[in-house]
């Protein structure tokens, strides 16, 4: 199997009729990523296609329609409403997508990741064991910044994860989990967490026309010890130093939950006029990149470009419209993979990532029962990509 020209070359039986159920919020990656499905298997020339191990390969949609339906409580029920008996399902969920709504004793609620969640468990529940298999698509991984106990606390993550589990899913998939041993919690279950670096690459190669990427002009930073892993896998690839941020806090008092970030302290080496890449799995708040950004400007560097894979902006975007002004930041790359606000994407310096390719090619691989590892590990296309961008050809 290989990527090749955008397509995979699956030959193997597929372990049974594909379905997508893309969980409200998430419909419009969903119709995205079965765009992709529909137009690779209607031109994917296969001479067993019509034979009876390959009944219902080829549609004109992969969509399965479900519902749910809200009661005047705000308690609600799940619906399927067609067959997937012996499917091989795939559902999509989206727990950040606050824009969605409910009505709740006659008010407009806004729905949180409980209630995302609490979703996902009622379209499983309508499954009722008569799919095949059940393959959860989560990105952002629902309490998978509560993955581990520090006091007498809740281990949300862990929780969860037995719980789907428990319910027939026979494998999740996210992307960037803030702690990637959160699977050991279902250690005889499939978990993947999956870095977008080849989208941020291409993001970023495709916006910018005059990077040099050599070690004397460009460097990537972390801005956490939490995020080294990712940054020190993007700098080897692209051949880059790299450097590290860690938060001096003061252990004495505790504000909104935290304790509160004293100082960055920098480590690495200098970074004086070259372009520097933040790699980082989400921004939240925004308050921390902005700080290491406004740092490593003190430190004289040249353009800074914040790559996340989630981009929450829970405060708003003000603050990153000022540090634009201001010459702090240049360029902020996120994710589709979880809801963009409209006023987002209008903004001049925000480059989304496109993932519903990527996970399309997840999905059409799976369901063949193919191996996904060199989905996993991108560094040929990174390079061919490098390679390309050198010869101005991207």
């Amino acid at each position: 199997m290989s990527v090749h020209a955008g397509k995979r070359k699956l030959e193997t039986i597929p372990v049974g009729t594909l379905g997508v159920i893309p969980l409200v919020g998430c419909r419009k990656l969903g119709e995205m990523v079965d765009q992709y499905l529909v137009n690779w298997r209607t031109e994917r020339e296969n001479e067993h296609k019509n034979t009876l191990a390959f009944a219902g390969y080829q549609r004109d949609s992969y969509l399965i329609s479900a519902t749910i339906s809200r009661f005047g409580s705000g308690e609600a029920k799940g619906a399927i409403n067609e067959s997937i008996r012996g499917m091989d399902l795939f559902l999509l969920v989206d727990i950040c997508n606050y824009s969605q709504t409910y009505r709740l004793c006659g008010r407009d609620n806004h729905m949180s990741p409980d209630d995302h969640y609490q979703d996902l468990k009622r379209i499983i529940a309508a499954v009722g064991g008569k799919a095949r298999r059940i393959t959860v698509i989560m990105p952002f991984l629902y309490e998978g910044r509560q993955h581990k106990r520090s006091s007498r606390e809740s281990l949300d993550c862990a929780i969860a994860l037995q719980e789907l589990v428990k319910m027939g899913v026979d494998n999740i998939i996210t992307f960037d989990a803030h702690d990637a041993r959160v699977q050991n919690s279902i250690p005889l279950n499939g978990f993947e967490t999956i870095q977008p670096a080849y989208q941020f690459i291409k993001g970023l190669l495709c916006h910018v026309n005059d990077l040099t990427i050599d070690a004397a002009h460009m460097m990537v930073v972390s801005p956490d010890e939490g995020g080294m892993s990712r940054a020190i896998y993007i700098a080897n690839v692209l051949g880059l130093d790299m450097g590290m941020f860690y938060k001096r806090r003061d252990y004495t008092t505790v504000v909104n939950g935290k304790n509160p970030i004293v100082a960055h302290e920098f480590l690495g080496s200098d970074v004086e006029g070259k372009d520097v890449l933040v790699i980082d799995d989400m921004i939240s708040s925004g308050d921390s990149v902005i700080e290491v950004a406004t740092e490593l400007k003190r430190r004289k560097a040249n353009r800074i470009f914040i790559m996340a894979t989630f981009g929450l902006f829970t405060q708003g975007l003000d603050r990153f419209d000022e540090a634009v002004e201001n010459g702090i930041i240049t360029k902020v790359l996120t994710t589709n993979c979880i809801y963009q606000p409209p006023e987002l994407l209008e903004k001049d310096y925000y480059i989304s990532c496109d993932l519903s390719k990527y996970i399309a090619f997840i999905i059409d691989t799976l369901n063949h029962d193919s191996s996904i590892s060199d989905l996993l590990n991108p560094n040929n296309r990174i390079q061919s990509l490098v390679t390309r961008y050198k010869n101005g050809e991207v």
